[in-house]
């Protein structure tokens, strides 16, 4: 598995960007980061399969890969998709991993933030469950201040951003139902780290 030179051993929270409050589940989508990448993003998204369903195991299966693309007729529109995040938390607060942050996981795409083009290389993907437009649990935003703080201490985190700010008009989750002031009240990172601020291009 590749490693980031910033996660090197183990400081009781993490192992080889691991961490320890976090199921594992392997995801055999992902790939080194480039030399030199600086880790400084954090992007949340929103996931739910089929889309408006929660509490199965189809999120899971999609990122091992083991997804049966017959057991619903929206599953024939992301036939063959091969992506992953770095975590994923549940409607009740549960976290699972699938890629180490030392890894480039496949969860941004296309897109740019704070001047740099391909987000993946740089950045750590978390998955929420829930749908755009739709509102997050209190155990899922539990969950959000304590992951971000532990991946803050271990990676030089600078930003935190929506998969709709990374790639506007491609995407739009988590959207307008995720609750960033909440969010960066519970944190008490400084506002520039978020989106709106007038320096996160």
């Amino acid at each position: 598995m590749a490693t980031a030179p910033t996660s090197e051993g183990s400081d009781g929270l993490w192992q080889a960007g691991w961490y320890r409050f976090a199921h594992a589940l392997p995801s055999p989508n992902f790939g080194p980061r480039p030399a030199g990448a600086q880790i400084d993003l954090i992007v949340l998204h929103s996931i739910s399969l089929p889309p408006g369903r929660y509490g199965g195991d189809e999120v899971q299966q999609l990122f091992t890969n083991r997804l049966d693309w017959d057991a619903h007729p929206y599953f024939q529109s992301i036939r063959g998709l091969e992506v992953s995040a770095h975590f994923y938390v549940r409607r009740n607060g549960e976290l699972w991993q699938f890629v180490s942050c030392d890894a480039r996981a496949w969860h941004a795409g296309a897109s740019a933030w704070r001047g740099r083009a391909n987000c993946n290389d740089d950045s750590i993907g978390i998955e929420l469950e829930g749908q755009e437009g739709e509102p997050f649990e209190a155990a899922q935003y539990e969950t959000l201040e304590s992951l971000c703080p532990a991946i803050a201490q271990h990676y030089p985190i600078a930003f935190i951003a929506g998969h709709e700010h990374i790639a506007p008009g491609r995407k739009q989750d988590p959207g307008s139902g995720f609750d960033w002031l909440a969010l960066q009240a519970h944190l008490g990172w400084d506002r520039t780290m978020f989106p709106g601020a007038a320096v996160r291009r």
